[in-house]
């Protein structure tokens, strides 16, 4: 759900003017400028400024690859212009690293954060705003990216200096705590989490009007937690008011949409109420492919909740094309040890354990520990699942020694996490799905440059 954002670009003639902060569009020159040269830089700053707004509208729009070249263009006379290491460039990279991330293409998005971050560091004090937002949509590509001990500092830095800078209950700040509640989540850390996104929720509501899209995000995520937990009574309201604000705030085929019909029908399935559950899955995948590329990984999260359904009910065969579809998409679009393949390999192993193929479940379940131990480490509620899972398939092959050491292990994780842990499918590219309010949402731009406000999810 991604908020309407405002943009002011303010963009002298031959100077860039940023708030305030006069940043020289060429390099000093000794002697006289001629009028021609001037006009021409005056050119050249008009062409910039209008490829950013142009970029800008077509963001705005989910148009990413067609914003791309624009800002690419933009930053090349940016760059001409002798102002490659001023918060101007920062300003044209990072959002160009964003028309990437958009797209779940993290490995042409990193090394343009990374980049943007060194700027904004290096021409602003440590402790500038836009040196947090730079720190947070860095931590959100890191945390999507599983590299979970690289995001933390990077969002607890950020809300450090947003906290100091700004007002203690500024929608930004809201943003920060969110982002930083969410990273928690991922790591099972719902202790650590829940009042983290509890004040999230309370600054956006008394911030914003009750019905503002950001408000249906801090819903969405706080009832997410609460489903971790098992809380169903605490979800359902704050996911059918997360849904009824962004059906109402936004057309009916957006991303956002699909996310809050599918974050529902989680909730459904897992209370067993399969048939409120199916429409609103098969509603939720038919936007996502519709408004997304077919290989892009909120439809392998969309495909992998259906199959999951059709699971529950016994219906096999109409579940096998989806998870095998939406792992292949999964290896393709991430790592290969990326917590979210984990998850596939995990969803499709269970298929073939319930169906008695034994021999390709093994390797699949395997597979899926070894990533998650790796990413998530030892103690996350997944490598009990994870461990459970081969406990149940050893003692299905009447493997009863092993199984008892797996079923052991997985419960003394499941002790040590203080959870009850899923004896199956995981939930967990819906680390995509639930996501797209993560991800989508969580990213706050307001850098001096271009004003604007998308939080999460």
């Amino acid at each position: 759900m991604k908020a309407i954002i405002k943009y002011s670009l303010v963009w002298g003639s031959t100077f860039i003017s940023i708030c305030g902060l006069t940043v020289g569009m060429a390099k000093p020159v000794v002697g006289e400028i001629k009028p021609a040269v001037v006009a021409q830089q005056s050119g050249e700053v008009e062409k910039a400024k209008r490829l950013f707004q142009q970029a800008v509208e077509l963001s705005k729009q989910e148009k990413y690859s067609e914003a791309i070249p624009l800002l690419e263009s933009a930053l090349v006379i940016v760059e001409n212009a002798g102002a490659s290491e001023t918060p101007v460039a920062a300003t044209v990279i990072n959002f160009l690293g964003l028309q990437h991330y958009y797209q779940g293409k993290y490995t042409e998005a990193l090394p343009l954060y990374q980049r943007s971050l060194a700027i904004f560091e290096k021409a602003l004090r440590a402790d500038h705003p836009d040196v947090a937002t730079s720190l947070n949509n860095l931590a959100l590509l890191y945390r999507d990216q599983g590299k979970y001990t690289e995001a933390l500092p990077l969002f607890q830095r950020s809300l450090a200096i947003t906290e100091k800078a700004l007002r203690a209950d500024h929608p930004q700040v809201a943003t920060s705590l969110n982002n930083l509640a969410l990273l928690y989540r991922d790591q099972g850390k719902y202790t650590e989490a829940l009042p983290l996104f509890q004040r999230s929720l309370a600054i956006t509501e008394k911030a914003l009007r009750a019905d503002h899209p950001q408000v249906a995000t801090s819903l969405n995520n706080l009832a997410l937690l609460y489903r971790d937990q098992g809380k169903y009574t605490e979800a359902l309201p704050l996911f059918q008011r997360s849904l009824a604000i962004t059906e109402k705030a936004l057309r009916a085929d957006h991303p956002d949409v699909a996310t809050s019909l599918n974050n529902l029908a989680l909730l459904y399935r897992d209370q067993g109420k399969y048939t409120e559950a199916l429409p609103l899955f098969q509603r939720s995948l038919a936007i996502t492919e519709k408004a997304l590329r077919a290989d892009h990984p909120d439809v392998a999260t969309s495909l992998n909740n259906l199959a999951l359904l059709y699971r529950d009910q016994g219906k096999y065969t109409e579940a096998l094309p989806l998870f095998q579809r939406s792992l292949a998409i999964t290896e393709k679009a991430l790592r290969a040890d990326h917590p979210d393949v984990a998850t596939s390999l995990n969803n499709l192993a269970l298929l073939y354990r319930d169906q008695g193929k034994y021999t390709e479940a093994l390797p699949l379940f395997q597979r899926s520990l070894a990533i998650t131990e790796k990413a998530l480490g030892a103690e996350h509620p997944h490598v009990a699942s994870s461990l459970l899972n081969l406990a149940e398939l050893y003692q299905a092959q009447g493997n009863t020694t092993t199984a008892i050491e797996y079923r052991t292990r997985g419960m003394e994780v499941e002790e040590t996490t203080l959870t009850t842990v899923s004896r199956g499918e995981w939930h967990s590219p819906l680390q995509k799905s639930e996501v797209i309010f993560d991800a989508r949402l969580s990213i706050f731009i307001d850098v001096r440059c271009i004003t604007g406000y998308i939080m999460s999810g």
